[in-house]
């Protein structure tokens, strides 16, 4: 278990995307928290979208008086391979865990917890790996919080069955959406959609110019049509089904290109051998770029590859959330993604991008947008407008501080 260090970031620099409302609001609710110490748990600092959220949400949430801090749990390959399983279960894949399984980890769920130093009024654990960890902190936190980041919509009754082993010890329970909340018969579930910092490396604006350069350093003819999907490499998010859809669009379409850029993240052992699957499914083709951090891709790149993009997909067959929907939203390009779980939120069908289920649907779409640039420039106007409203960081910690106030203050009368 360890403490991640922290750059500081400072609310004063959102002015422009924070309403006097909403600042007025963040005042109140930091006055509210003041003296109040609180912990995020999670797997991993780096390599996924809730580490990546962290790095915005802890230092403006301090910057405003709370007194935040963010622990990541260790753990061994076996663990993080029985907790990719888990999470797989959770979205309903078919399987079991052994027991020998269920007893590792939450031994390291105990050993984690014993590293603890500190006592905290909150304790907000993420997702299915530190979920045990409550069992033995004993009175090291006063309140804890559940935050799952997953499509729990259909989970494998297994699965389901060791999660309500420890939903007990939680007072709150945190969803992006109320369907994944019932798949798990959570009655009253707190609903919090993630968000885009409008003013990280990944989504503050850069010229045309400098996003054709870093893309053309890859290889990539910036002048030429491409199709980019950014995520992990996973089956939920079937990097195979968008290769098959750009074959489908290349025979259209000569010029097309397919970029697909993932990480590699610590808590996902899983993640490297689907990278390798989907090299062998690409194959060899010149206009076929597969990327990662391992290729020097971080986050500057990603944000030039889906400023330059003619069309983001995010075609996954399950998802949590899916936030680089909304980061292709917020620069204003057109946008197609599965039509499942939080992508549902962001995207309108026909009206700021195309919702899909299919390959078919998907190849049809991408030939609509190649042949219609007004719609493509619609789609990203009014994209834009929707993150803007929606999911913009400074809404998400709103979010946080409301429900950590609502159970502090509670807790004091």
């Amino acid at each position: 278990m360890r403490e991640v260090q922290l750059n500081g970031r400072d609310i004063s620099a959102y002015e422009e995307f924070v309403s006097e409302q909403t600042k007025k609001n963040l005042r109140d609710l930091s006055k509210v928290l003041k003296g109040k110490k609180i912990a995020f748990v999670n797997s991993t600092s780096y390599g996924g979208g809730v580490a990546e959220l962290f790095y915005s949400i802890l230092p403006i949430s301090r910057s405003l008086g709370v007194d935040l801090h963010w622990l990541v749990i260790d753990g061994d390959n076996e663990f993080f391979a029985t907790t990719k399983k888990l999470h797989n279960m959770l979205q309903g894949k078919e399987g079991s865990l052994t027991a020998e399984e269920i007893n590792h980890y939450i031994d390291v769920n105990r050993r984690n917890a014993e590293e603890v130093g500190e006592n905290f009024d909150v304790i907000v654990i993420h997702d299915p790996q530190p979920m045990a960890m409550p069992l033995f902190l004993g009175n090291k936190a006063k309140h804890f919080v559940w935050r799952c980041h997953i499509d729990t919509s259909a989970p494998n009754k297994e699965a389901m069955a060791l999660v309500h082993r420890f939903l007990p010890l939680y007072e709150r329970a945190i969803f992006s959406l109320g369907a994944f909340a019932s798949g798990l018969n959570i009655k009253s579930p707190s609903i919090i959609h993630p968000s885009i910092d409008p003013l990280s490396v990944k989504n503050i604006p850069i010229s045309r110019i400098a996003a054709e350069e870093i893309v053309a350093r890859y290889g990539v003819d910036p002048h030429r049509p491409m199709i980019v999907q950014i995520s992990r490499f996973d089956p939920w998010k079937d990097p195979l089904g968008v290769i098959d859809v750009y074959r489908e669009v290349k025979k259209l379409f000569k010029d097309m290109q397919l970029v697909l850029v993932g990480s590699m993240a610590t808590d996902d052992p899983e993640g490297w051998k689907f990278y390798q699957k989907t090299l062998r499914h690409a194959g060899e083709d010149k206009d076929l770029f597969i990327l990662s951090n391992l290729d020097g891709v971080g986050s500057r790149e990603v944000n030039a590859f889906q400023r330059v993009a003619t069309v983001v997909l995010q075609k996954s067959l399950k998802e949590g959330f899916g936030l680089t929907v909304s980061e292709a939203l917020w620069k204003k390009r057109a946008v197609i993604g599965g039509n499942v779980g939080g992508i549902t939120v962001q995207i309108q069908h026909g009206v700021n991008g195309y919702l899909v289920r299919e390959n078919r649907e998907c190849v049809e779409d991408i030939i609509d947008l190649m042949n219609n640039e007004p719609r493509r420039v619609e789609f990203g106007e009014k994209g834009f407008e929707t993150v803007a409203n929606k999911f913009l960081i400074t809404r998400h910690i709103e979010d946080y501080l409301k429900l950590f106030a609502s159970m502090l203050v509670k807790a004091s009368v």
